[in-house]
C-alpha cells in the first residue's frame, strides 16, 4: 500500500480532503457535464477527481431518473473522461495536475446477474470500481414510492435485513475498491431504520459486512451526501462508524455529486466525522492500485 503524505502536497484551504472519487454526470442522472463538473472541482482546490457514473442496467432494470439509456450514452462519457485523464495524467502537486482525474464506476450490485456485472467491470480501464447497492430485489431502496404507507414496519424490517446480506456478498466478492453509503437504505425512512438498528442482531449484521471488507481490503465510503438529506447525517451513520473504526477499515471519501454545487460539498465537515472515530488516511485507486492519502 502507498501513502502519498500531507507534506508532499500543496496546501489545501478550503479542506482537509483532496480526493472525491464519487461523482455523476448528465450520462445518467446529473445535471452537468464532464467539463461542468470537472472544472468544479478544481474550483474546489481537489487534488484528485473520480468520475464514476453509474454502470448500465442490465435487461429487466430501469432506473426512471436516468435521462437515457446508460448504455447508450456512457460509451461517449467513457471516452471524454479518459481523454480528460491523459490530459491530467501527471503526478499530484504540480499546477497541471489539480485536480488529477480517474475514472471509477459505481457498479449496481445485482448479484443474480453476476456475468453481466464481470462484463460491465472489464468492459474499460477502470482506475477504481464503486460497489452500490440501489435494489434489494426488484425494489428500488432509493425511492420514497417505494416505501409508502402501505409498507409495513415489518416488511420494511425484513427490507434492512435483507440489504445488509446483499451487502455482506458486495463485500465478500472482491470485485470492487470502494462500498458505497453503507447505510443508503436509510434515505426514505430514516426513523425506522434507527428503529431497526435498535434491534438484537441487526448491528451483527451490518458487523457481517464489514468484516468481508477487511477480509477482502475493501474500502467503506464516507459520504456527505446524507448532509444534504433532512436528517443530515453522512453515509453511514454514527453506529457503522464505531464498527469500521473498531474493526480498522480503510475509508474512502465522496460527495456523489449530480451536480457542480454539491462537488467535495461539506468535505471539511466530512473530514472532522472521520477524524472523531480515529480515521486518518483514505483511499484512492490509479490503475486499480491502491493508494491511501492523509487528511
Amino acid at each position: 500500500m502507498n501513502t502519498i503524505p500531507a507534506s508532499a502536497r500543496p496546501q489545501i484551504t478550503q479542506s482537509m480532503i483532496c480526493a472525491d472519487v464519487h461523482n455523476h454526470t448528465i450520462a445518467s442522472h446529473g445535471l452537468a457535464t464532464v467539463g461542468e463538473m470537472f472544472a468544479a472541482a478544481k474550483a474546489r482546490n481537489l487534488q484528485w477527481y473520480g468520475f464514476s457514473e453509474h454502470s448500465p442496467l442490465p435487461p429487466g432494470y430501469s432506473c426512471p431518473l436516468y435521462k437515457g439509456d446508460l448504455a447508450v450514452t456512457f460509451p461517449a462519457y467513457a471516452a471524454e473522461v479518459m481523454a480528460l485523464r491523459e490530459q491530467t495524467a501527471c503526478l499530484p502537486g504540480t499546477q497541471s495536475a489539480s485536480p488529477r482525474v480517474l475514472m471509477g464506476m459505481e457498479l449496481d450490485w445485482l448479484p443474480v446477474n453476476m456475468p453481466w456485472m464481470h462484463d460491465a467491470i472489464g468492459h474499460y480501464p477502470f482506475d477504481y470500481i464503486i460497489g452500490g447497492l440501489h435494489f434489494v430485489g426488484d425494489v428500488p431502496v432509493g425511492s420514497p414510492r417505494c416505501w409508502g404507507p402501505e409498507v409495513e414496519r415489518a416488511e420494511r424490517f425484513a427490507r434492512y435485513d435483507a440489504y445488509y446480506e446483499i451487502m455482506r456478498g458486495l463485500a465478500a466478492s472482491g470485485m470492487v475498491d470502494v462500498v458505497a453509503h453503507p447505510d443508503f437504505i436509510k434515505v426514505c425512512c430514516y426513523d425506522d431504520f434507527q428503529a431497526w438498528l435498535a434491534l438484537p442482531g441487526s448491528t451483527d449484521r451490518i458487523a457481517a459486512v464489514l468484516e468481508a471488507m477487511r477480509a477482502t481490503d475493501t474500502a467503506m465510503e464516507i459520504s456527505s451526501a446524507g448532509l444534504r438529506k433532512p436528517f443530515h447525517e453522512p453515509y453511514p451513520g454514527p453506529a457503522i462508524m464505531r464498527l469500521a473504526a473498531d474493526l480498522g477499515l480503510t475509508i474512502s471519501f465522496g460527495s456523489d455529486a449530480h451536480n457542480t454545487q454539491d462537488t467535495g460539498s461539506h468535505f471539511s465537515e466530512l473530514a472532522a466525522y472521520a477524524a472523531a472515530y480515529g480515521f486518518s488516511r483514505s483511499r484512492i485507486c490509479v490503475g486499480r492500485e491502491r493508494l491511501e492519502l492523509d487528511f
